[in-house]
């Protein structure tokens, strides 16, 4: 099948398996075919190099980015699901990749129908910056962050879209020089300083230019427009505009994201900590509490046998922070579970109406140092049965969809403090309870498909 825009010509189907489908997208370096696995019964994406794999620093570039998704697992990345070469075109060798499909828009799309209100801006800092946060941790940088490569997940009506990073077709190991004329000419309204400098590239790049999306997402303007120099020089000469509609918290975590000096600006995590944080100081939408229910139903987790990996994943977090309990609480409509529960002996307790906390769910990372002096701890179910617990440090179990199923939480009975750094653990201790949620449900999707 030829793309007459690129010179890619694939057959019709793949490996005798993907069959392909109309064009959904197309970069500098590929092109994107949604297809059928027609031996899973599921709608891909297949992405195609515009460049056939017989040069050598091609062909070495198109593998890096394979090896990359191959080694990445989470839930703001694209799902790189299999890899081919294929050898019917013209003989020379065409790598392809097969990607989880994410049919919703992307973010530039999106932005032709205005900008987004600022809850929905926060989701998806939240989103990207954890992401980036991942990368980051594994030596490496994206480079090419820009609404183009944001993919929109939507959950449901009154749901905010969930943010997926896409397309690492020129990411660079942090021990890896680079150039900015590696990058096309797209891009150029993204681009961080040091990008247009040609200077020494790091994460505070992602950074940068994350900030730019973000702003645009919330402004529905570039903040650099014009001609790809006169864009690429403006940010030399000054930072973004903030407009005056937008309002602290999110314009100050956006100016320090978009500072020129590369050292003013936070890290991913740091940045991911300040857009968790808006999220929770959000007033809850009692509306939607039947749909964070059926999401519970979903996962199949409530009142079931005890569960060998969840219970190591609570003594590992007890053995990390030295504390006596550390417990996973899903809950349901009128129970709190305590799926696993490392330290007391109590499996379930009534969910009682009230304060937030009353009721077993808070959504964004709780932190109380001293119960005596906390009043927020008032009727805690967790420290209810811990007894003489004064501490209390809690995550959310949020899903890849934006749904909060429960907590992941810690208690002792002595006071303590708890730094930034402790707070970023606990919540990705809490990512891998949630991980192991959605492996199980896939798992058993995979096997009883019908259920």
């Amino acid at each position: 099948m030829p793309d007459g825009s690129s010179g890619v010509t694939l057959p019709p189907v793949l490996h005798g398996r993907y069959r392909l489908g109309p064009v959904i997208g197309r970069g500098g370096a590929s092109v994107v075919y949604r297809a059928r696995d027609e031996l899973l019964s599921r709608d891909v994406a297949i992405k195609a190099f515009h460049t056939l794999a017989d040069n050598p620093a091609d062909l070495a570039a198109q593998q890096n980015e394979a090896r990359l998704l191959a080694g990445f697992n989470h839930p703001g990345l694209v799902t790189l699901l299999d890899a081919g070469v294929d050898l019917t075109g013209s003989g020379t060798p065409q790598l392809f990749l097969v990607l989880e499909l994410v049919p919703d828009p992307d973010l530039r799309e999106q932005l032709r129908d205005g900008p987004l209100d600022t809850r929905r801006v926060a989701y998806l800092g939240w989103d990207l910056a954890s992401t980036l946060q991942y990368v980051h941790e594994r030596g490496v940088i994206h480079r090419d962050v820009k609404p183009a490569n944001v993919l929109l997940v939507y959950a449901g009506p009154d749901r905010p879209a969930r943010g997926k990073l896409a397309d690492f077709g020129i990411a660079r190991l942090r021990t890896q020089t680079s150039s900015p004329q590696a990058f096309t000419t797209g891009t150029a309204a993204y681009l961080s300083p040091e990008q247009v400098e040609g200077g020494e590239l790091g994460e505070a790049t992602d950074v940068y230019s994350l900030g730019l999306v973000l702003l645009e997402a919330a402004t529905g303007q570039q903040a650099f427009p014009g001609s790809i120099r006169d864009s690429a020089l403006a940010r030399l000469d000054h930072d973004p505009a903030i407009p005056a509609s937008i309002q602290d918290p999110l314009a100050g975590v956006l100016r320090s994201m978009t500072a020129r000096r590369p050292g003013d600006r936070p890290t991913a995590a740091e940045a991911a900590l300040q857009f968790r944080r808006m999220i929770g100081d959000r007033p809850a939408r009692p509306d939607l509490e039947a749909e964070r229910l059926a999401a519970v139903a979903r996962y199949n987790l409530v009142d079931t046998p005890p569960d060998g990996a969840f219970d190591r994943l609570t003594a590992l977090t007890a053995r990390l922070f030295h504390v006596p309990v550390a417990i996973v609480t899903l809950v349901d409509a009128d129970r709190i579970w305590f799926k696993s529960h490392h330290g007391i002996d109590i499996t379930e307790v009534e969910r009682r109406e009230g304060l937030d906390l009353g009721r077993g769910l808070h959504d964004h990372t709780l932190v109380v140092e001293d119960a005596d002096t906390d009043p927020r701890l008032v009727g805690n179910p967790v420290l209810a049965h811990a007894r003489g617990a004064r501490f209390y440090a809690g995550a959310p179990l949020i899903t890849s969809d934006g749904f909060n199923l429960g907590t992941l939480c810690i208690t002792d009975t002595r006071p303590r403090p708890t730094s930034e750094e402790e707070v970023l653990i606990l919540e990705d201790l809490a990512a891998l309870v949630v991980h192991e949620m959605e492996l199980r449900r896939a798992t058993r999707r995979a096997l009883f498909p019908r259920s």
